[in-house]
């Protein structure tokens, strides 16, 4: 069952008796703070409510809960010539690069693996080998590569209670958490000689990274973070056990509790709520970027206590320099064209409450100035988004493809929700993203398990135990329409639009039983091309099914893994066997050519594997930052129109022929990495 969620603004209710959940706010808005003090009350104003919220969840119950233990405060947590063409990152919207890691530009191949960079030329193919390697602080996670520059994100975990667990807000997820808070550290790296990576930036900045774009030499960073709760906050009296046996007095030490907690947040300046920030720079000067009040905008909608941060960093500078737009709110799927970025946050409801829906708040900032992001409007839409392709925009209009869920008593409802799926277009209008269409439903009782805009054109896969693929005319944006619908087993997770009238998909082939209901046992993953030259008709005109019950592919859920390049798609694959074990293990990179025009459309190639690598380099004790499977690839096209395959994975590179994929050319290890200089 999904959690329907929603954050606790609502006007201040009875100290003794649960508030009720704030409603969905119509007409949701940004505010500039207007002046310190102002921010300063707002957040007191948020961190009171929340807090009551919270501990008013447990005077309905004798039971100290979960909880109990540790009544201690804390917040929840150049080289040779290049090839004739070359695949790089897979976006969803041209000229936006998203950040991943692993890099390429063609004659070299940038990857991130457990706390360190890792340089290589990979042009000529037979000259693949790692030239350096860079110690990066923290946890690199993704990157991009501007000429001769990465970006890297890694990220720090600091402060807070030194890893202890301690008792923490019901908003947490109800059990207790870790103590600390996350902060991203961006490290601007010149790669011009890879032997020799140099470090010329370094910037703190508070929150952990949750997606980032560029636009030329404009990074886009988002972040989401937690205020620092004060000292002294409790979330449960002191342990004492007659709360056990009398409700009247565990509820009389909840309201102290309250009441003792807000005489501490009112008197927490709001210096002491907000992280610090700063930049080091290459001779090791440190310069304040912290928070600024005039950074910050308040919604007038039931958000969670939190920091979203759009930071903007400028790269066209010798240092990058730092913009910020923060919102006293909570983050959610991030979506940006060349020139607007968007934010999606769901409603947050404490608990299960007569007439809850679920519902979805957009922002929209205007990114055109490479040096700052500058705010648009804000509205919503009913549902949950399940990923970016969910939001597309078009001639200024955004389309948002939704599924919907809502708590139901009725006897058909499945697992006690009602759910469907539907689409809203909306349109920048006096400061508001306002509704101007809608389809309110395009599969009764299915949610989205892919969706892709292509122009006037959409296309969303629903899945309850069949999966219809649902064709959408959006010619007109007042008056989108389904179109028609196909029905086939199974579902897709992610569409590539290949040409005008055609999208290749991965996902998944399944048997149903009599009554619908899958067979896991007998599932399978598979490829899918579909015709959607009449929308009126759309037609599955191949499939292919990939390996046992048991193979998958990171490509299903995460597009930078879908590697489409002239005419052939790259993918990594695993598999297992039936006993288990390095021997039963398969993990290499699955080629297929796919051509609407021939007979078999989708056939595939062959394999590139890493068997041998990942047994000599590892052992069977993996960790969750050291995963030796292949997990990306790069292809690479010289003049005489050969094309190599690159198989990527935490163990090192391997590339091969695309006509000989199991006779490789070289391999470079990992363990041979050289340090840098």
């Amino acid at each position: 069952m999904r959690r329907i969620v929603i954050a606790i603004l609502a006007a201040a209710c009875a100290k003794s008796a649960p508030q009720v959940p704030a409603d969905v706010q119509a007409h949701v808005a940004l505010q500039k703070a207007a002046s310190c003090d102002a921010l300063e009350k707002s957040v007191q104003d948020a961190a009171v409510r929340e807090m009551r919220a919270d501990i008013d969840a447990y005077k309905d119950s004798s039971s100290p809960g979960p909880l109990m233990m540790g009544g201690a405060a804390g917040a929840p947590q150049a080289a040779a010539a290049a090839p004739a063409s070359y695949s790089t990152t897979n976006v969803q919207v041209a000229g936006v690069d998203e950040a991943d890691f692993v890099k390429n530009d063609g004659t070299r191949i940038f990857m991130l693996t457990g706390q360190s960079l890792y340089a290589a030329r990979s042009w000529p193919p037979q000259s693949l080998a790692f030239a350096g390697k860079l110690d990066i602080e923290g946890w690199p996670t993704e990157m991009f590569l501007d000429g001769d520059r990465l970006v890297i994100f890694s990220g720090i975990w600091s402060g807070g209670t030194g890893g202890m667990m301690v008792a923490c807000p019901l908003s947490s997820g109800g059990m207790g958490c870790f103590g600390g808070y996350g902060t991203t550290k961006v490290t601007v790296v010149d790669m011009s000689d890879l032997a020799a990576p140099k470090v010329t930036s370094e910037l703190y900045l508070p929150g952990s990274a949750n997606g980032a774009r560029r636009v030329g030499d404009s990074v886009r960073l988002v972040l989401t973070d937690q205020v620092r709760w004060p000292d002294g906050i409790k979330w449960w009296p002191d342990y004492d056990a007659t709360l056990y046996q009398n409700h009247d007095l565990l509820v009389a030490a909840l309201n102290k509790v309250e009441d003792d907690d807000e005489a501490i947040i009112r008197s927490t300046p709001l210096s002491k709520w907000f992280p610090d920030g700063q930049r080091k720079d290459p001779d090791g000067t440190t310069v304040d970027v912290s928070y600024q009040c005039s950074d910050f905008y308040l919604s007038n909608a039931p958000e969670r206590l939190g920091l979203v941060t759009i930071a903007t960093l400028d790269l066209s500078g010798d240092t990058p320099s730092v913009s910020r737009a923060s919102i006293v709110g909570e983050s959610g799927i991030l979506y940006a064209t060349q020139s607007h970025l968007y934010i999606a946050s769901e409603h947050w409801w404490w608990w299960p409450w007569s007439g809850q829906r679920d519902y979805t708040y957009l922002h929209e900032f205007d990114i055109s100035d490479p040096a700052s992001a500058g705010y648009v409007g804000s509205g919503g839409v009913e549902g949950h988004l399940g990923d970016q392709f969910a939001m597309d925009e078009k001639d200024g209009y955004l389309r948002v493809a939704s599924s919907t869920s809502a708590p139901s008593s009725d006897p058909s409802a499945v697992h006690g929700m009602v759910v469907g799926s539907r689409l809203t277009v909306l349109a920048p209008t006096d400061g508001e993203l306002v509704k101007v269409g809608e389809i309110p439903s395009l599969e009764d009782a299915e949610q989205l398990t892919a969706m892709r805009f292509v122009g006037d054109m959409g296309f969303a896969v629903t899945f309850r135990a069949v999966d219809p693929l649902v064709t959408l005319d959006l010619t007109d944006p007042a008056h989108p329409k389904k179109v028609a619908e196909l029905t086939i087993p199974g579902f897709s997770t992610y569409l590539q639009p290949i040409d005008p009238t055609h999208l290749l998909a991965i996902g998944e082939d399944e048997t149903v039983d009599a009554h619908g209901v899958p067979d896991w046992s007998h599932r399978s993953m598979q490829l899918s091309l579909f015709d959607v030259s009449d929308l009126s008709n759309p037609q599955r005109a191949a499939n292919v099914l990939v390996g046992s019950a048991w193979a998958s592919s990171e490509a299903e859920w995460d597009h930078h893994a879908f590697n489409w390049f002239n005419g052939f798609l790259a993918i990594p694959f695993s598999d297992w066997g039936g006993a288990g074990g390095w021997s039963d293990f398969v993990s290499d990179v699955r080629v297929f050519a796919v051509d609407p025009g021939s007979a078999e459309k989708i056939s595939a190639i062959g394999a590139l594997g890493m068997a041998d690598v990942y047994v000599q380099e590892g052992d069977a004790d993996w960790t969750w930052y050291y995963r030796p499977w292949v997990r990306r690839s790069v292809m690479a096209t010289d003049d005489a129109g050969t094309t190599y395959v690159y198989a990527v994975s935490d163990a090192g590179i391997r590339v091969a022929a695309l006509n000989a994929l199991g006779t490789p050319i070289a391999t470079a290890l990992i363990s041979s990495a050289p340090a840098a200089k």
